[in-house]
C-alpha cells in the first residue's frame, strides 16, 4: 500500500488447497472488480498441484498471498483474516476457491452498501447455486434473526465488519461449523443488514455438504456454548434440520421449489 493511501474498504479472502482450477474460476469473477477500495488476498495450504506457481504468475492481481502448510480450512481462514486486519481493511468477504462473485458489478454494489451501513457488523445477501443439471438458481437468504436455527445464507454471501471481529477467530475445535460460531458471535455485537441481491455463485460439494451430519452436531454444541440454548431447544432444532435434510434428499423437486428461484425473478 502506497504511503498516505487509505486502506482498502473491502478485502476478498480466499483459501485454497490443491484446487488450481477452482482458484482460476474465482479469479475470473474478480477481473475488473479489484482496485484501490477492494483487494484480493489468498492463503494456499501448501498445494502440490501447481497452485503456488499459478499464484506467482498472477501476482499483479493479488495484494497478498502465501503458500505454506496449515492446519486446515479454518486455520487458513484465520491466517488470511489476520493479513486483512494488518492491512487495515474495514470489511472482509470470504470467497473460497471455486466460489465466484454473482455479477460483474457485485463489488460496486457491496461498496455502496458498506458506505450506507458503515457501522453494521454484518451485511449479507442471497446466493446463486449451480445445480447438477447445470442450471443456476437463486437461493434467497433468510433473515439473520433465524441464526439460532442455522446459517441463514451461504458464508460466501456474508460481509463482516473487521472492527466487529476484534478478539474473534475461527474456532479450530469445529471442523465444519466454525463459520457458524463466528457468525453468531458477530451478530451479538451489533446490527446486521440484508442486501436484496445475490453476492456469490456458490460452488457445491464443499466440506459442509460432504459432512452434513457432523456439521449439525457442531452447530448443536455452538447453540449450547455460545447462544446458551437448553437441551430441549437444541434437540428441537436438530430434529427440524433432519426433517429438512430428509425432504431435500428424498423429494429434491419439492425442496428446490421451496428454496430456489430463477435468478431473473
Amino acid at each position: 500500500m502506497a504511503p498516505g493511501r487509505p486502506p482498502p474498504r473491502l478485502a476478498i479472502l480466499t483459501v485454497v488447497r490443491d484446487d488450481r482450477a477452482g482458484l482460476a474460476d474465482t479469479c475470473d469473477s474478480l477481473r475488473g472488480q479489484l482496485g484501490p477500495d477492494v483487494v484480493w488476498m489468498v492463503a494456499d495450504g501448501g498445494s502440490t498441484d501447481g497452485t503456488a506457481q499459478w499464484l506467482e504468475g498472477h501476482a499483479e492481481l493479488l495484494h497478498w498471498w502465501r503458500s505454506a502448510p496449515d492446519s486446515g480450512l479454518y486455520d487458513a481462514m484465520n491466517i488470511v483474516l489476520d493479513a486483512a486486519r494488518d492491512l487495515g481493511c474495514s470489511h472482509v468477504l470470504f470467497l473460497n476457491a471455486g466460489d465466484q462473485l454473482a455479477e460483474d458489478d457485485t463489488v460496486a454494489m457491496l461498496l455502496e452498501a458498506i458506505g450506507r451501513h458503515p457501522d453494521c457488523v454484518l451485511l449479507y445477501g442471497d446466493a446463486l447455486e449451480r445445480q447438477q443439471d447445470g442450471r443456476i438458481l437463486l437461493k434467497r437468504a433468510r433473515s439473520h434473526r433465524c441464526a439460532p436455527f442455522g446459517m441463514f445464507t451461504h458464508h460466501q454471501a456474508m460481509i463482516y465488519r473487521v472492527a466487529a471481529l476484534r478478539g474473534l477467530s475461527f474456532d479450530l475445535r469445529f471442523r465444519i461449523a466454525a463459520d457458524y460460531a463466528m457468525t453468531v458471535s458477530v451478530l451479538a455485537r451489533g446490527n446486521a443488514v440484508r442486501l436484496n441481491a445475490p453476492v456469490c455463485l456458490f460452488a457445491p460439494g464443499g466440506l459442509s455438504q460432504r459432512q452434513a451430519a457432523r456439521g449439525r452436531l457442531e452447530q448443536a454444541l455452538i447453540r449450547r456454548s455460545i447462544l446458551g440454548h437448553g437441551r430441549l431447544r437444541v434437540a428441537t432444532v436438530v430434529a427440524a434440520q433432519r426433517v429438512a435434510l430428509t425432504v431435500r434428499h428424498h423429494f429434491p423437486a419439492a425442496y428446490a421449489k421451496l428454496r430456489f428461484r430463477c435468478p431473473e425473478t
